[in-house]
């Protein structure tokens, strides 16, 4: 028997990301009638920015959920491995399902659903993937691929009429052809185009990123926050991050956290310092790297040291 089996209109969770495959996976559950509601999870590499204008744009409720602590358990020590850069695919949508699976039991929804389209993306799509999230997620039947949902196993959904299998897809692979043609017909007309994903992907975040986690092996989410910022230096145990523009120069100030020094130009343009649980020893580093990456105007320099207590 269904375990969430609603007297009503049947209710789906989507899991909205913004992206043009999860809008088109909730219209075509809204497109039977059924009540949806959508939900994305914020880590330091996602969060709601594109789900917002996404949910607006289907007028369906969006919730937002922080797990960035529980990903930060998955980034450190994944399952399943990383992909080709420090991207723990697999491990990271798992999590992600099974924190919708929890809010589905907890609150009576039907199933979950996603835009996920078999052999879509290479690590996290292919069909061996779908199945163990599947399976990890504790959604073994109650998880929903309405784009790819002919070319799988039919859902508890599906079984007991509560989506009609033949109005659902069956698109597989990595064009993006019959999406296209699908956002022409439902008038969609605002979504992002498809990113290269993950920042974990790129080499140079990937690096910096290995680097903290060799550097210091049990950093936290603000330790994340900082790889994305500014040039990155280790030096005699301490982490020196050097902003490379005035926006980053007001980031870093911003993040700096009890036991930080910020390290700053007084009367002169150039690069802010943050020097992450440092100590007094570290300073002369960071000011030396301050004037190394200012330009010289022949006048004498002057820094301010700031101490985060």
């Amino acid at each position: 028997m269904h375990c969430c089996m609603s007297k009503n209109k049947p209710k789906a969770l989507v899991l909205l990301s913004g992206g043009l495959d999860s809008i088109l996976a909730a219209k075509l559950l809204l497109e039977q009638g059924i009540e949806v509601a959508a939900v994305n999870f914020r880590t330091n590499f996602c969060g709601p920015s594109k789900a917002r204008p996404a949910a607006m744009q289907l007028g369906i409720a969006l919730r937002e959920e922080n797990i960035r602590e529980d990903f930060l358990q998955v980034l450190k020590k994944p399952k399943f491995g990383y992909g080709s850069g420090l991207n723990p695919c697999i491990d990271c949508h798992a999590l992600m399902l099974k924190k919708a699976g929890e809010i589905m039991r907890a609150e009576k929804f039907d199933f979950v659903a996603t835009g996920e389209v078999l052999g879509e993306r290479p690590m996290s799509q292919h069909r061996q993937a779908l199945d163990l999230v599947e399976k990890e997620s504790n959604l073994k039947g109650y998880l929903l691929r309405p784009l790819s949902a002919k070319l799988l196993e039919p859902t508890v959904a599906e079984k007991e009429g509560l989506a009609d299998r033949e109005k659902l897809l069956d698109i597989s692979g990595r064009s993006r052809m019959r999406q296209m043609e699908l956002a022409e017909k439902y008038n969609i007309k605002e979504y992002p185009t498809p990113a290269g994903g993950c920042a974990l992907t790129e080499k140079g975040f990937a690096r910096r990123t290995k680097k903290l986690m060799e550097f210091k092996p049990d950093f936290s989410t603000h330790d994340l926050d900082l790889v994305r910022i500014g040039r990155h230096f280790f030096e005699n145990g301490y982490q020196i991050i050097l902003g490379r523009n005035k926006e980053e120069n007001e980031i870093l100030e911003s993040l700096a956290q009890s036991g930080d020094f910020i390290v700053k130009p007084e009367n002169f343009s150039g690069p802010v310092a943050l020097i992450r649980d440092g100590n007094e020893e570290i300073i002369p580093k960071a000011k030396e790297l301050i004037l190394e990456f200012s330009k010289n105007n022949g006048n004498e320099k002057k820094i301010e040291i700031i101490t985060k207590a």
